[in-house]
């Protein structure tokens, strides 16, 4: 199996890259789905959840995939939008696993959760929706170390939603590093909101990777990063999406269109020709112009987005308690989750 331990590279640097998503599996999906030089790719399915882990190996594999270095994994779970009790189980208990091997903690290691994300917009609530749905201990740990402690199997947590640069006045990096320097943790664990392709994979796509977020970046709004080489200590991103870009939707359809169009042409036919010759990325740039001057950068999202941020908080939330407290069983866990 491909453990996503620790990787080496520069997880913090940015990948200059046209792809317009913050999942890896689907800049690989732009790619082919094939092969990818300085990528290994392997794939688990059950009957409800697909886990992919995607590892970028070497600069040519990032500079392939538009992503930095480091690991990827994504579960994708078609019927997590039913708010099915027994699958949200499922996967957060899939998820822990996953968190496990990539978070590499020791029992007495502190971890510092950031929720992310603008609680007053509600496609970017995520973060701080899961926040309020942890189990919080450090605090415990300290005034009563008899009952919370780790041969309990529970952990030191603490957790914090910075809210954004528009409420604060205060780059979120800015506030998590001063944390960092007063709580010393062993690791940050950071919750986004993304942006995907499709809006199939919006609250049904979760990634978790090794290396870190940069805030705002889904929606063209790019913030200091959050990252090991920034905070100075490991990060581990989580996100799920939940918008797409409405440029990106519009793209796609024409693609389609087009392709329908160059099956029906006559070969050789100067409309055929003038089909074959018509670049995508040209394509997206002329949607955008048409879109900017009215709607500016337009993200979209499901109009049951309420519901959905609620039910992907709870999965979230239940599979980071079982990672970070390994005492702990899902049904104390779900009294949380409520």
């Amino acid at each position: 199996m491909l453990l996503c331990q620790p990787s080496f590279g520069e997880e913090g640097k940015t990948i200059e890259k046209n792809i317009r998503t913050d999942l890896a599996i689907e800049a690989r999906e732009l790619k082919g789905g094939g092969e990818i030089p300085g990528v290994q790719v392997e794939t688990e399915k059950s009957s409800e959840i697909t886990i992919s882990r995607v590892r970028i190996e070497n600069e040519t594999g990032a500079e392939a995939m538009g992503k930095p270095i480091g690991c990827y994994v994504t579960l994708e779970v078609p019927r997590l939008k039913e708010r099915d009790p027994e699958l949200i189980e499922e996967v957060s208990k899939n998820m822990a696993g996953e968190l496990k091997n990539m978070m590499g903690l020791k029992e007495d290691d502190v971890a510092l959760v950031i929720g992310l994300g603008n609680w007053n917009v509600t496609p970017d609530s995520l973060g701080p929706k899961v926040v309020e749905k942890l189990i919080i201990t450090r605090h415990l740990m300290e005034v009563m170390p008899d009952k919370y402690n780790t041969k309990n199997g529970i952990r030191s947590v603490c957790a914090l939603a910075p809210g954004v640069l528009g409420i604060t006045g205060i780059e979120t990096g800015e506030i998590i590093k001063g944390l960092v320097e007063k709580i010393r943790p062993q690791l940050i664990i950071a919750i986004d909101a993304l942006a995907a392709r499709s809006m199939e994979r919006i609250s049904t796509t979760i990634q978790i990777s090794d290396t870190g977020v940069y805030p705002g970046s889904g929606i063209g709004n790019r913030r200091m990063g959050i990252t090991e080489e920034t905070m100075g200590v490991k990060v581990v991103a989580i996100g799920v999406p939940t918008v797409v870009d409405a440029a990106t939707m519009a793209n796609d359809t024409l693609d389609m269109l087009i392709g329908q169009f160059t099956r029906q042409a006559r070969p050789g036919s100067d409309f055929y020709k003038m089909l074959q010759v018509l670049d995508k990325d040209e394509k997206y740039k002329l949607i955008q112009e048409v879109l900017s001057p009215f709607v500016g950068q337009l993200v979209v999202t499901p109009k049951e987005i309420d519901s959905l941020i609620d039910n992907t908080a709870r999965t979230l939330a239940g599979g980071l308690n079982l990672a970070l407290h390994p005492g702990i069983s899902y049904d104390e866990v779900s009294t949380f989750l409520q």
